[in-house]
């Protein structure tokens, strides 16, 4: 073990309380919840990630009042009622070896207001997106019953037996939304000066400490909001530094951004294209600027190493690890054993987690699709059942199952037919901006090999290769194929393979290019990204009124601000047909009218893919196929894994796996 993993892995004391390590799970939303309450789902989710030894465990934001509780799925503390729930939470952790803090916050402005017919309150009357509804400004009166509603969310949090709290102060939530002129344009002792914006904080600050008053208290902020007018992080420093004159702070958590419809929020989850650890810097700041004061650090930090190296410099006392975690529960563990390597990375792809979240569903992950349904799939695993299984495709539907069927005991063989494994997601990773998501594959890849599973590659497979194998089970995952629609007459039209192949090549790419946009996918969008950035013109049409909707909000948001920088022109409700050999002419369905684009090089198809599912129909006979991924129906890499790890380790392990199949689908 380096010496930097070491003091990363050393005992530490947050607040008076011990903790095994300096790594923790910070605060993330899962969409567990039952009527605002949290549910058992949680208690073994956190569980699964204290078993895995991280130090320290940061609740999801645990809203204090209803006026902040949006969706039944997420969290709230309204009343006494709550405490046994949240007590189960901390039970299940500490048992594991683990503290658990609660994180106190009141959303604001972007509470979910539909959800129960309520405005959302907020300093001033002021949306945080365009489209978004007007909150209420809040009256001295509606201050103080939130006031209160804090005080009396941290006494039940110690009731519960939680080891601290940490009071959110960040992400554009609602005391955000009064610390920063942005959002706070109010005239009484709760607006205008830097000090009346602190106000609500302090008096927030007061009425925790008076009711629970034997727990440390940290405070998350966000270092800089990136918004023009808005928080900096010399601002953000002389806003910590003054409460910790006043208050005993146990420790600064610090983030970044505000809840705010543009390039700042897609920092909050900031996906692969934003590189390696680009946000770190902002807790070095708030270290040397406030010494003695323990800082947390926290953002696209992807593995423990990579804490390692910021605790090493100086830079943060402890670090967050949290879509890492999600990914891997056990990654603490695996390198204080030395299996680093065999760590399940995050790919940062923001499908699983806050794409979810987005859709008000739970959250799941690409790389591990046992979030959320630990319990269910811990009962799965302990069962062993001999047998035989042929797993037909490489990809990461042909991976997974491989993998799953392997650790039921199966007797397992994969067959590819390309000379390599990977699948789409190989190729995908060649574009530039997606290359981290060639992770999933590869480690797929590392743990088939090194789980000494037979693979042949180069090998098609057909219907009498499928007989002849004698397999208890067969695995189709053999993909999906692009389609492309040409338009006689016009331009040359590409699928996208041989888009990713022109644009990853080293000829140059044409002058113009004109992608038709038909599903919103990522394909679309990092090709257009990629084909500008190498110099092209291009227009991404979309029929829609909409473009890249099948792209998280989160990262939509930074994918905008990439297509202004490179001049991507967007066309939305639209339609695409051919003039001449380098002319395509754009239609308004609504109106009639056309837009003729011309010097068209090349024309992507971005339409909807087909599954390759031929094989299927050739094998009505045999008794137990299933299938898995994009061979079942087109979709995403986190349909794939998922229903590869199903029927590896369900269906085709299970003589009955239909009560199985119910537990997870709940």
């Amino acid at each position: 073990m380096t010496g930097p993993l070491r003091a990363a892995l050393s005992p530490v004391e947050l607040g008076g309380v011990p903790l095994r390590n300096r790594v923790f799970v910070p605060g993330h939303t899962t969409n567990f919840g039952h009527e605002n309450r949290p549910t058992a789902r949680h208690a073994d989710y956190h569980a699964e990630r204290a078993r895995g030894g991280v130090g320290l465990i940061i609740t999801e934001a645990i809203r204090v009042h209803p006026t902040s509780a949006g969706r039944h799925i997420s969290l709230g503390c309204f009343d006494d009622a709550s405490i046994p729930a949240y007590a189960a939470i901390a039970d299940a952790v500490h048992a594991e070896g683990a503290a658990i803090f609660a994180q106190i916050m009141h959303a604001g402005r972007q509470a979910n207001g539909d959800a129960t017919r309520t405005a959302a309150w907020s300093a001033s009357a002021l949306p945080w997106a365009t489209g978004a509804h007007t909150p209420h400004a809040m009256s001295t009166r509606d201050i103080g019953t939130v006031v209160r509603a804090f005080g009396a969310a941290a006494a039940r949090m110690s009731r519960a037996g939680y080891d601290g709290l940490e009071v959110h102060a960040g992400h554009g939530h609602l005391l955000q939304q009064f610390l920063s002129p942005v959002t706070n344009h109010r005239t009484d002792g709760y607006g205008g000066s830097a000090a009346n914006r602190l106000r609500l904080t302090r008096e927030v600050l007061t009425a925790v400490r008076e009711t629970a008053p034997e727990l440390p208290v940290g405070l998350r902020v966000s270092a800089d909001e990136f918004l023009p007018g808005g928080l900096e992080p010399g601002d953000v420093i002389e806003i910590v530094a003054a409460l910790r004159e006043e208050f005993p702070l146990a420790y600064v958590h610090v983030s970044h951004s505000a809840y705010h419809g543009s390039w700042s929020l897609a920092t909050q989850m900031a996906d692969m294209s934003f590189g390696h650890a680009p946000f770190r810097h902002h807790a070095g700041m708030f270290r040397r600027a406030l010494p003695g004061l323990p800082v947390l650090a926290v953002c696209r930090l992807d593995s423990v190493g990579e804490a390692a190296e910021l605790i090493a410099s100086g830079e943060a006392d402890l670090v967050g690890l949290a879509r890492p975690h999600i990914a891997d529960p056990h990654l603490v563990r695996k390198a204080a054993e030395g299996r680093e390597h065999e760590t399940r990375s995050c790919v940062a792809c923001n499908q699983g987690c806050i794409g979810r979240v987005e859709l008000n569903l739970p959250i799941s992950c690409v790389v591990n699709p046992e979030v959320g349904a630990e319990r269910v799939w811990a009962g799965v695993h302990s069962r062993r059942r001999a047998g035989s299984v042929l797993v037909v495709g490489g990809g990461p539907a042909g991976l997974e199952a491989a993998l799953a069927a392997h650790r039921r005991g199966k007797r397992v063989t994969l067959v590819e037919a390309a000379d390599r494994l990977g699948g789409q997601v190989a190729l995908a990773a060649r574009v530039p901006g997606r290359e981290r998501f060639g992770l999933l594959t590869r480690e797929l890849e590392r743990d088939v090999l090194a789980a000494g599973i037979t693979v042949r590659t180069g090998v098609r497979a057909d219907a009498r290769l499928v007989r002849a194998e004698c397999a208890d089970d067969v695995v189709l995952a053999t993909g999906s194929v692009p389609v492309r629609r040409e338009l006689p007459g016009g331009p040359p039209v590409l699928d996208t393979w041989q888009a990713v192949e022109t644009v990853c090549g080293e000829e140059a790419v044409p002058n113009v290019v004109v992608i038709r946009d038909d599903c919103g996918s990522w394909a679309a969008a990092s090709l257009a990204e990629a084909f500008a950035a190498r110099g092209a013109r291009v227009h991404l049409v979309s029929p829609s009124a909409s473009y890249s909707a099948q792209v998280t909000t989160y990262s939509r948001l930074a994918l905008t601000k990439r297509f202004t920088d490179h001049g991507v022109r967007v066309h939305l409700l639209r339609t695409v047909r051919a003039k001449d050999s380098d002319t395509v002419v754009l239609t308004d369905p609504v109106s009639g009218g056309t837009e003729p684009i011309t010097g068209v090089g090349a024309v992507v198809d971005a339409g909807a893919a087909t599954s390759a599912d031929a094989l299927l129909h050739e094998l009505a006979d045999v008794a137990r196929v299933h299938v898995a991924g994009d061979a079942n129906a087109p979709r995403t890499a986190l349909e794939a894994v998922y229903e590869g790890r199903v029927a590896g380790a369900v269906l085709a392990a299970e003589p009955d796996p239909e009560p199985v199949l119910l537990a997870l689908s709940r």
